[in-house]
């Protein structure tokens, strides 16, 4: 019997190797899989780093030590009282799937869809900065993600978009600015692509996925399945320790040399991808490495900004941003040097600002190196 090994090396996050059958289906396969973990990348948490942890934040040092931008209160204060509104709640879709989401504020709404496999508290600090400038925010969990409803089907891209669609029109939502960070990149680009007129006034694409992952003939740039093959394995097998070696390596780009580990945000992530559904995420995995958003991006008509780092390890530049950017007829590309896929989380002063230029009209500031 011909057999398929495959591996998690290109993430460097520890060798998870797999055997199974040439031409198997994955999803009747999975959970018989002889999948052996060759090589456990040991947790980042310690218990030293949480006690230099609870020191940095009784001594007020941590919003410091990581570089955060946190709104100041006066910025609160100095909307009117009456006008600030907050509701996290669900909504209830046709086929009867119920939607976490959060709607803050008023003004321009500006939507927030998350990436895999989180939720919407992987915006938290974007929410906060624009709340504080007078604007709606509004962030769903998708289905079989954080706190919506753990979905057996539906787990594919069309019906994402359609999800969206629901909620926009739920909350009468004209004239947005949908944001969109990874897998949520290509909801936003299939949504943008498709929404009724007046919907839809900017777009912003960041470190995501489009025009498509995997590679191929016709991508040949792209990640071999053997990638993805390898990310339904470790899913599949032990997810709570992969979602601890993903955000303590790749994701942040914690595995580069002088970076600033931040337990927290690799903590963070751990509780957000735990809280969704083992089936629609193993689903999902398919969906944002496969579906090719190359004609949504040609159908896209408003302005859209496309921020991406040139040392993303999860979702690479040079076949995902650098295409769309060619792709996209209003396209405004800005690369950040050194930057990685959870650059949101890591500095979201930087990416908050580049935002606020981009929904205001303004020029955005010229791009400096990052690092973790």
């Amino acid at each position: 019997m011909n057999e398929t090994k495959v591996s998690l090396e290109h993430l460097g996050i520890g060798r998870y190797e797999r055997t199974m059958p040439a031409g198997s289906a994955l999803w009747c396969d999975w959970r018989h899989a002889d999948v052996r973990p060759i090589r456990r990348t040991r947790p980042v948490v310690t218990k030293p780093d949480i006690n230099e942890m609870r020191r940095g934040i009784l001594l007020g040092g941590t919003v410091a030590a990581i570089g955060l931008a946190v709104p100041s209160m006066a910025a609160f204060a100095a909307q009117p009282i009456g006008e600030v509104r907050m509701s996290s709640t669900t909504f209830t879709l046709k086929d009867g799937t119920v939607i976490y989401y959060k709607d803050w504020g008023s003004g321009q709404p500006i939507v927030f869809h998350h990436g895999w496999p989180l939720s919407s508290d992987d915006w938290d600090a974007q929410m906060l900065f624009f709340l504080s400038k007078g604007y709606r925010v509004i962030a769903h969990d998708r289905r079989g993600h954080g706190r919506s409803t753990q979905t057996y089907n539906g787990n594919d891209m069309d019906t994402y978009v359609n999800d969206v669609t629901q909620l926009v029109r739920h909350l009468k939502l004209e004239d947005a600015v949908h944001i969109g960070h990874s897998t949520g990149g290509g909801e936003v680009a299939r949504y943008v692509a498709q929404a009724a007129e007046g919907r839809v006034a900017k777009a912003v694409l960041i470190d995501a996925v489009p025009p498509v992952m995997v590679k191929s003939d016709k991508n040949p740039g792209g990640l071999p399945i053997e990638v993805f093959d390898g990310l339904r394995a470790a899913v599949a097998t032990n997810r709570s320790q992969f979602y601890l070696d993903l955000p303590s390596g790749p994701f942040f780009g914690f595995n580069r040399p002088g970076a600033k580990v931040s337990p927290g945000l690799i903590q963070n992530w751990w509780r957000q991808g735990m809280m969704g559904g083992a089936k629609a995420q193993y689903d999902c995995i398919k969906v944002f490495s496969e579906t090719d958003f190359t004609a949504d991006l040609k159908a896209i008509e408003v302005p859209t900004l496309i921020l991406h780092g040139d040392d993303d390890q999860i979702v690479p530049f040079a076949d995902s941003g650098a295409l769309s950017a060619k792709l996209v007829k209003k396209s405004i590309l800005k690369v950040y040097p050194g930057g990685m896929h959870g650059v949101c989380q890591v500095h979201p002063d930087i990416v908050n600002a580049d935002l606020l230029a981009f929904v205001r009209g303004e020029a955005l500031a010229a791009p400096s190196p990052m690092q973790a």
